[in-house]
């Protein structure tokens, strides 16, 4: 059987906020006397996940602690087996929140870059932005995205009620990559709108694509990266356990890869998602290393 950790692999969908280690958050929230509360497994729906994570988001105050979760974000990988990782930040709204536009992203690239260095790991990072925010707020994400070089995207997130269309503009005129959410809570319609206005290169989740079979058809011929996340999809509600669509989207052709989206929520690290895949699935090693060898083909390197 194949060693998962030994298996050379790339993490596309991971939010740096969400790998934050248990002890390491407990620490954070003691020093700014915060109230974390229970960890939980599963949720109601987007907005109950959103408002969850937001506790873990306001330990997060200090340059330090920015450093720190990227440090530990890439050693966490590089033990797993990860050789790249496309990293997803909320940059903008940190900033905001603690009145210091460039900290949060500049605190995190000086941990990544320490981490990478040392570990062999190389990463790349992709700046998110909530779709019920302003597209003055995405523009300025844009701008802070084109003045680092390790950022190498731009994308939307969040609940895909809220449509791409207001911020087509700055798309259009911005010139970097979009990777962005859709098909997560919304159905086929949303993956095209980010195929199209949105510009993406990749889609995150893509989890109702197979809705709409001419999208299908568009995906596997323009060879468009899905980046998949069945553990996440099953606690947000989204799928049962144990249904995911994932066997379906790899048998139609699609290029499918595998990751965690919010490993601290799951309990489910990239290798427990590999295995998982394998165990409940019934994946081959050599399903699994086609996964892999998609994902270090789609990553931003």
């Amino acid at each position: 059987m194949l060693d998962l950790r030994l298996l050379p692999k790339a993490h596309l969908h991971v939010h740096a906020e969400s790998t934050v280690r248990p002890a390491t958050l407990a620490e954070f929230a003691a020093r700014h006397g915060l109230e974390l509360g229970p960890r939980r497994r599963a949720f109601t729906g987007f907005r109950d996940f959103a408002d969850h994570n937001a506790r873990t988001r306001a330990c997060l105050r200090e340059p330090a602690d920015f450093t720190r979760i990227g440090r530990e974000l890439i050693e966490d990988e590089a033990a797993q087996g990860t050789v790249h990782v496309d990293v997803t930040f909320t940059a903008a709204s940190h900033g905001e929140r603690l009145g210091e536009p460039e900290m949060p992203l500049d605190a995190l690239l000086t941990g990544l870059r320490e981490a990478a260095a040392r570990t062999g790991t190389t990463f790349a990072v992709i700046l998110d932005h909530s779709r019920r925010r302003s597209v003055a707020r995405f523009a300025r994400t844009v701008a802070l995205a084109g003045s680092r070089p390790e950022v190498r995207a731009v994308g939307l997130a969040g609940d895909e009620a809220h449509p791409l269309a207001p911020f087509a503009g700055v798309i259009a005129g911005s010139g970097i990559t979009m990777v962005h959410h859709a098909g997560e809570t919304a159905g086929p319609e949303s993956v095209r709108e980010a195929l199209g206005p949105g510009r993406a290169v990749r889609i995150g989740h893509g989890l109702r694509v197979l809705e709409d079979r001419e999208l299908v058809a568009e995906l596997r011929d323009r060879r468009v990266p899905l980046e998949v996340c069945p553990s996440s999809n099953t606690a947000l509600g989204l799928v049962p356990s144990g249904a995911h669509p994932l066997p379906r989207m790899i048998e139609a052709g699609l290029v499918v890869t595998l990751n965690t989206d919010v490993p601290d929520v799951t309990g489910h690290s990239l290798v427990d998602e590999y295995a998982l895949v394998r165990d409940v699935y019934g994946a081959s090693d050599g399903e699994l290393e086609g996964l892999a060898l998609a994902s270090l083909r789609a990553a931003l390197r």
